[in-house]
């Protein structure tokens, strides 16, 4: 079996996203590691629920505890080849799944990576998800109203930046232009755009400080193939990904690039790994023929553990 994982983005924090694997030996360190950071434990900050799981720090770390603790418990496993790559500050986490990064690292580098956003993006700015228009008539419209393309997720579907008095004035003319969707998304940051280059110069810095680690096997399987989440390219030379981590948060992003990815790499089966399940929707819709889940499709660890046997038996 060829197995793509895909780390999630911010959005999807909900109490039970740590459900599965909260009581596993194999994830307890990943819980200790981020304590300190968060200033709780992430179990008992995720079940508090409410607008807290949603602050940007908070949120960027609380997204690579649950990728990281969900592949912590399931990497052992034999699952033939693994493609990983995460939207947003799932890239980062997806470092840390594919051994380029120690856990630690990556929860230090979250708490970074925020608060260099956090500073570089004043009040009044936002997102917007756009979709059902094609990609030239949507840039126009951003180029037009003094906006951004942020994500490109695809051919059809895209997310914009920008200050939020722009973005509702682009919802609006998307709409009337016969977009399928156009709102503001309940975000506070114009991630993914150059209104956010001061950040990247700061996550840079920390970046650099960062020890990158060489990945190990997968027992006898190949040590995981890491996508660039910037622009789906494989992470072959550490030091221009990591220059891609830092210039993706200033950057649009093409997670469609991403998704053609892992489909050029062979990959039967997709597992999200974090809070929510975009990302599986999305693989779902650009990989028709594969065998797609996000692990809060599962009740039971088992339940999963027996999903990925089964496809690793389909071959």
């Amino acid at each position: 079996m060829s197995l793509a994982v895909l780390l999630s983005g911010q959005g999807g924090q909900h109490p039970a996203m740590f459900d599965l694997v909260a009581d596993h030996p194999a994830a307890q360190d990943i819980f200790a590691a981020a304590m300190p950071l968060l200033g709780a434990d992430p179990r008992d900050l995720a079940q508090t629920g409410g607008p807290a799981l949603h602050g940007n720090r908070t949120g960027q770390i609380l997204c690579c505890v649950a990728g990281l603790a969900a592949w912590t418990v399931l990497r052992d496993g034999s699952h033939g080849r693994v493609v990983l790559a995460g939207y947003s500050i799932g890239d980062l986490a997806a470092w840390g799944c594919a051994g380029r990064l120690s856990p630690a690292s990556v929860l230090h580098l979250a708490a970074a990576r925020a608060e260099a956003m956090d500073e570089a993006s004043g009040p009044g700015y936002g997102l917007a998800g756009l979709r059902g228009l094609s990609r030239a008539r949507v840039a126009a419209l951003v180029e037009e109203h003094g906006c951004h393309l942020a994500i490109l997720n695809a051919a059809d579907s895209v997310v914009a930046g920008g200050a939020v008095a722009d973005l509702e004035s682009l919802c609006a003319r998307a709409l009337a232009s016969g977009a399928a969707r156009a709102v503001v998304l309940p975000v506070h940051t114009p991630s993914h755009t150059p209104l956010l280059a001061a950040a990247s110069a700061r996550f840079r810095a920390a970046l650099a400080r960062a020890e990158i680690l060489t990945p190990s096997r997968l027992g006898p399987s190949p040590p995981p193939r890491l996508l660039s989440g910037l622009d789906g390219a494989p992470v072959f030379d550490a030091a221009k990904g990591l220059d891609k981590l830092a210039e993706a948060i200033s950057q649009a992003i093409d997670w469609a690039a991403c998704l053609d990815g892992i489909r050029e790499a062979g990959a039967r089966a997709v597992l999200e790994l974090g809070p929510g399940h975009a990302l599986a929707t999305m693989a779902r819709d650009a990989m028709p023929g594969a065998a797609v889940h996000a692990v809060s499709d599962f009740r039971s660890l088992s339940g999963l553990t027996d999903w990925l046997a089964a496809q690793e038996g389909a071959g």
